[in-house]
């Protein structure tokens, strides 16, 4: 049962695990490739910079000639650098000779001084893309050899923008992003609850159907045991009767269950199946401590329908617990009209819509052969002959069954 109920909830909760799981993976997914473009539009454009400005003939030609006057290469080559950073958008233009000297820079103080990273590979002819910390922070910078017309290297041309800047944007990017993750999650988990509570409402389905099917297979298992025991009892009367020991036979009935007669219904001599009916119900409602009081008034001859309705009526008002059943049955224009009251606890007015429904009772199931099967008997004999039952309050203080059905 545990591990149905832990199943049960693992189905439930699956979709929404799923939607979520889903969704913030494809959100993280998406923002890493956000990032990643972002990263490589940036390196695309310092590696366009860096490479536009080092072929300039204005920067080579005074490169050329830093070494001869160094003031006025940078005089010249600084105006450069800052348009082109202002430009282009990025954050430094350096400018270095050969000796690793820096012609610009956008710091003055760092005019003229040392390049504080490792150019040699980049004076030896290769170009470099990469991530390096420098005198304004840590950078992504492309730096590319500035040659003369001979091809000779006279310098480094290095364009960067900080990594706070790449960051930042990544950051906008993910701001962008993320009304669409949440709208995706709220979307996603709002279907994924629909389709659990339909889950649900078809697990409660299937659990009811279970228990229905659980108490037929109970109360077909009693029948049938009931059915068999009745069946041998028959035939142990029919034994007797058939050999003349009507004394004998009579005798066996009464040690099975007491049989009473001599109420008013003892001149019912035209009517033998409701007079012992009647006997029946006395003595069953006699061993649940209450008192029968029967009232008929009928010509016709009443069928086994009709008493199967008065007998369900009656044992259904003693087993809920009544001290007096009253029982009434009259014939008026070809139908059958009939009362059972008592002065029970009465139906809860909750329940009274349900209590002809099968497998709806009241009182608690000892026997666990399933309850709620009488009045659902009732109900159906009383339809099948044109009639119908009704449920209400009886002046004894307790329920009230009306019924009418035709005759036959």
């Amino acid at each position: 049962m545990l591990t149905s109920r832990g199943a049960r909830l693992a189905t439930l909760f699956l979709p929404t695990v799923i939607v979520v799981a889903a969704v913030t993976l494809t959100a993280s997914i998406a923002f890493s490739v956000q990032e990643r473009s972002i990263r490589d539009a940036t390196g695309e454009r310092v590696s366009d910079v860096a490479l536009s400005l080092a072929e300039l003939t204005q920067v080579r030609d005074v490169l050329a000639l830093a070494h001869e006057d160094f003031p006025a290469a940078m005089a010249e080559l600084q105006p450069l650098a800052t348009v082109v950073e202002r430009a282009a958008g990025v954050d430094y233009v350096v400018i270095s000779d050969e000796e690793g000297i820096r012609v610009t820079h956008p710091t003055p103080a760092e005019r003229g001084q040392p390049l504080s990273t490792d150019n040699s590979e980049v004076l030896a002819g290769a170009t470099f893309l990469g991530t390096e910390t420098g005198t304004i922070g840590t950078t992504l910078r492309a730096k590319v050899p500035v040659r003369d017309e001979a091809g000779e290297v006279i310098g480094v041309l290095s364009v960067g923008i900080l990594e706070s800047r790449i960051a930042a944007d990544a950051a906008q990017a993910l701001n962008r992003l993320l009304p669409w993750v949440i709208g995706a999650l709220v979307v996603g988990t709002l279907a994924s609850s629909l389709i659990a509570a339909l889950l649900e409402r078809r697990f409660r389905r299937l659990d009811d159907a279970a228990r229905e099917a659980a108490e037929l297979r109970r109360s077909a298992a009693a029948l049938r045991e009931q059915s068999h025991e009745f069946h041998t009892r028959l035939h142990v009367v029919h034994g007797l009767v058939s050999h003349g020991d009507a004394e004998e036979a009579l005798a066996y009935i009464a040690g099975i269950t007491p049989v009473t007669s001599g109420g008013p219904e003892a001149a019912l001599s035209d009517q033998p199946l409701l007079r012992a009916t009647l006997d029946v119900l006395r003595a069953e409602l006699g061993a649940h401590g209450a008192r029968l009081d029967a009232e008929v008034a009928v010509t016709s001859e009443v069928d086994e329908e009709v008493t199967l309705v008065l007998a369900n009526l009656c044992r259904n008002a003693g087993e809920a617990g009544a001290t007096v059943v009253r029982c009434a049955l009259i014939e008026r224009d070809s139908r059958f009209s009939g009362e059972v009251a008592d002065n029970g606890t009465g139906v809860d007015p909750a329940d009274a819509e349900r209590v002809f429904t099968r497998g709806v009772s009241s009182k608690r199931d000892h026997s666990g052969l399933g309850r709620g099967i009488g009045l659902d008997l009732v109900r159906r004999a009383v339809a099948d002959r044109g009639g119908s039952v009704e449920l209400g309050r009886s002046d004894l203080g307790g329920a009230r069954f009306r019924f009418d059905m035709a005759v036959r």
